[in-house]
């Protein structure tokens, strides 16, 4: 008798088909899979939620598996928030500053008047007419253009990653990245004002957006 034969008469006379034996076996591996080993799986949601234990953001490594851990998140989230506002204003005082660094290399560069001139200013009144000197268009080095380009390139790819934990809809999570854009305004968006032109400079900033 054939191997084959003795495995049909013996699943036959206990009763056990070999199919429902197989089925039992994928059943349990499906269901160690999804276990994944004893470990909770992932709280992901496309829709407005509320959950806190089992979120994961950005990848799987980041797996709050207790509230105290997700109020950590949140405290990174807000952080991550404040380094965007960070950013953005050293993009602001690095502009000023090399603008304020031509504007003295031009100020040496052009020449002293001297007692003579004064004396033939004194002399003939008319010409003392102040003359507009046309505005000079200045464009940044190789070097101070790679370091704005540097800080655009950190400021849009944190803008990024706020966006992307943005789009999970997690309650908390958004209301963190509201929190953090008042505090980084408050603290890094507090400067002064240029009186002479009316607040110019604040009226051309630009609006808060989720990529920079």
């Amino acid at each position: 008798m054939s191997m084959s034969g003795m495995d049909m008469g013996t699943a036959t006379s206990t009763g056990v088909m070999p199919s429902g034996t197989a089925s039992m076996d994928m059943g349990g591996m499906g269901g160690m899979d999804m276990g994944g080993g004893g470990g909770s799986a992932c709280k992901i949601s496309m829709l407005w939620n509320w959950y806190t234990v089992d979120t994961c953001f950005l990848s799987e490594t980041w797996h709050n598996t207790s509230k105290g851990m997700f109020a950590g998140s949140c405290i990174g989230v807000i952080c991550l928030v404040l380094i965007l506002e960070f950013l953005r204003r050293a993009g602001k005082e690095y502009d000023r500053y090399i603008l304020a660094q031509h504007t003295r290399s031009l100020a040496e560069a052009s020449p002293v008047p001297d007692s003579s001139s004064s004396d033939a200013v004194n002399k003939n009144p008319a010409s003392s007419t102040t003359r507009t000197v046309p505005p000079r268009s200045f464009r940044p080095t190789i070097l101070q253009q790679a370091i704005r380009a540097l800080l655009h390139m950190l400021q849009f790819a944190v803008a990024y990653f706020v966006m992307l934990l943005a789009m999970y809809y997690n309650g908390y999570i958004i209301i963190c990245i509201f929190i953090g854009a008042f505090l980084g305004f408050f603290v890094f968006g507090w400067e002064s004002f240029n009186v002479s032109q009316g607040g110019k400079d604040r009226m051309q900033e630009e609006v808060t957006v989720c990529c920079g």
